[in-house]
């Protein structure tokens, strides 16, 4: 295993989800004028780790049950809407007001919509490790 590639990934993944969880630690006191004060810290840790945890998994390409490589896409993914539906799981009063206030409408009600948030997030994560930190062969 080249250790310069996983390190590059890690560095690549915590320093997007630090950028992202950074624009959140701004934006939810905006959204959420009478939030507790440590989610917006909590959000910023938790995709600082989100996206270390994506770089870290891009060197598991192999399934051992299934057979098969796992393609980038999938993997990212798959880890992201987890993450973040645990995240949910835990959050649930605190993620099901902020889905109020963004969607005031009613139109999405769910707070585990920030389960494909998550999907979506792992997918941006791991492509740019994946172009910029290399990948395992």
């Amino acid at each position: 295993m080249n250790d310069s590639v996983l390190v590059r990934r890690i560095v690549i993944g915590k320093s997007l989800g630090f950028l992202l969880g950074l624009l959140a630690f701004f934006l939810i006191p905006y959204f959420l004028a009478d939030v507790n004060h440590l989610i917006p810290w909590g959000v910023l840790l938790w995709y600082t780790t989100f996206g270390a945890i994506i770089g870290v998994f891009g060197v598991f390409t192999y399934h051992p049950v299934f057979k098969r490589d796992i393609p980038w896409w999938l993997r990212s993914s798959v880890i992201g809407a987890w993450m973040n539906f645990v995240l949910v799981f835990f959050a649930y009063e605190t993620m099901q007001s902020m889905i109020h206030v963004i969607f005031p409408s009613g139109l999405i009600s769910s707070p585990f919509w920030f389960a494909l948030e998550g999907a979506i997030i792992g997918l941006v994560i791991d492509y740019w490790a994946t172009k910029y930190g290399g990948k395992f062969n």
